[in-house]
């Protein structure tokens, strides 16, 4: 997430059930992505112009920036840089993602202060604003993931609940359509949408995105 900034307003569950939430939904990109190969890092994602392989250093890179955010070294851009891939980009994916589960377990309450760069530059915000912030990533880049590898992809329908009013709040303005934006402007979500169709639309995913060719999931990632 880049340009998009969540509503004050937008609902949390209890913090302690929201930290545990995000690390459902970080740990459910990691099931993902260990299931990538070499081969498939040239494969085009859901996010426009995006690889596998730039979708997968962009979430490396975020987990790195929030979790200094979380230990108070959020200002700092080398936390936030994208790198290229090195040689075990699923195993620092791995690391990445721990990373910034521990960190947020260090977080003392919902009101300490994360800065966040990528949003303002002269702000700071609420953790738990922030941690919902990077819960609703990681339920839509566990999907872009899986879209693009021909998974299914099968959140917890607790997780679903507490994402839906996060994505509900994301504003649907100009900023969608600026680059780098995370998101693009939000879909009209058929009337049998289940939950993560409903927040996939609302945040400019198309749940019939054309992922490639790879055959039948082999079986489902989440619970």
């Amino acid at each position: 997430m880049h340009t998009n900034t969540v509503n004050a307003s937008a609902p949390h569950p209890d913090f302690a059930g929201l930290r545990r939430l995000h690390a459902e939904a970080v740990r459910d990109s990691v099931t993902l992505v260990r299931r990538m190969t070499p081969g498939d890092r040239s494969r085009p994602t859901p996010c426009s112009a995006w690889t596998l392989a730039d979708l997968l250093a962009h979430m490396t890179a975020q987990h790195h920036g929030f979790a200094a955010a979380a230990r108070g070294a959020g200002r700092e851009p080398a936390h936030w840089s994208v790198r290229p891939l090195g040689t075990d980009p699923v195993g620092e994916y791995t690391a990445a993602a721990e990373n910034v589960i521990a960190a947020f377990a260090t977080v003392e309450g919902p009101d300490q202060a994360f800065a966040l760069p990528e949003f303002s530059v002269g702000r700071t915000f609420r953790a738990a604003r922030a941690i919902g912030f990077h819960l609703i990533d990681y339920v839509v880049h566990s999907w872009d993931v899986a879209r693009t590898l021909g998974l299914a992809y099968t959140p917890a329908p607790e997780l679903l609940r507490a994402a839906l009013p996060i994505a509900r709040a994301v504003p649907d303005d100009d900023s969608r359509l600026a680059p780098g934006s995370a998101f693009r402007p939000g879909l009209t979500a058929g009337e049998d949408a289940d939950m993560l169709e409903q927040i996939l639309t609302a945040l400019g995913r198309s749940p019939h995105w054309p992922g490639p060719e790879r055959g039948a999931a082999t079986r489902d990632v989440g619970r």
